[in-house]
């Protein structure tokens, strides 16, 4: 339940970071207008697409993180998740401008099929924008799918980015059908604050991972480990 309350309020917060990101993105898509109900379908479609995306990534890297747990490196995993948190705020500071998706012949074909489904106005070709717009590079979805991986199990793990996909719909919704009307200097600030809260969460992650033995934040974790039974003298194994 942590985890996906977690991933409702990275979704939230980051939805103001996402009207600057992907606030392009929503203001171009090939919105049926007929009328009211036809654009608010639209962004349903364009939006459920994108969730449904998230979702699939859930439960592939919860799967990854429970076969973590039963390996018994649920607290390194934990440590090393929380790490890489922090450094995708840091990475970028560092490296400005040194690196650019487009460089990545994967995501410049998932770019290329993007561009082609706008120039189509219909439901499915909305739906399909919003599948390939959940493959595209984004650091608040790479902190998303870290929740998923620590939640140590598939359908957890799907909720929770199902959770953060609903979270960040909204504004999306809004800005398809409205426009970006949110301030530029409420944007700003947001964007800000968004860096500070998954450095915030990967702390949390490092803590849980170190088994301090701290309630509700560094919980002493039990790993799983076959089970062997003691031979004593009372037992027939023993005679």
């Amino acid at each position: 339940m942590v985890i996906i309350i977690s991933a409702l309020t990275l979704g939230f917060l980051g939805s103001f970071h996402c009207a600057g990101m992907c606030g392009p993105i929503a203001l171009a898509l090939p919105l049926k207008n007929n009328n009211w109900l036809s654009r608010v379908l639209s962004t349903l479609f364009y939006n459920s697409g994108r969730t449904i995306t998230y979702a699939l990534l859930g439960l592939l890297f919860g799967l990854i993180g429970k076969g973590f747990q039963m390996a018994g490196f649920q607290q390194v995993v934990s440590v090393a998740t929380g790490v890489v948190m922090i450094l995708t705020v840091l990475f970028p500071l560092i490296f400005r401008n040194r690196f650019k998706a487009k460089s990545f012949s994967i995501i410049s074909k998932i770019q290329s099929s993007l561009s082609k489904k706008f120039a189509i106005s219909s439901y499915l070709s909305l739906f399909s924008i919003g599948l390939l717009n959940g493959l595209l590079p984004c650091g608040l979805v790479y902190t998303a799918v870290a929740l998923a991986i620590t939640s140590n199990d598939s359908i957890t793990g799907m909720l929770a980015m199902v959770a953060f996909g609903l979270a960040t719909s909204p504004m999306l919704i809004a800005i398809s059908i409205i426009g970006n009307s949110l301030g530029i200097a409420i944007r700003r600030v947001f964007t800000k604050v968004i860096p500070y809260i998954v450095i915030l969460i990967g702390l949390l992650f490092i803590l849980r991972g170190l088994n301090l033995g701290i309630k509700y934040i560094s919980p002493v974790d039990q790993v799983l480990t076959p089970y062997t039974e003691t031979c004593t003298p009372k037992h027939s194994c023993c005679h």
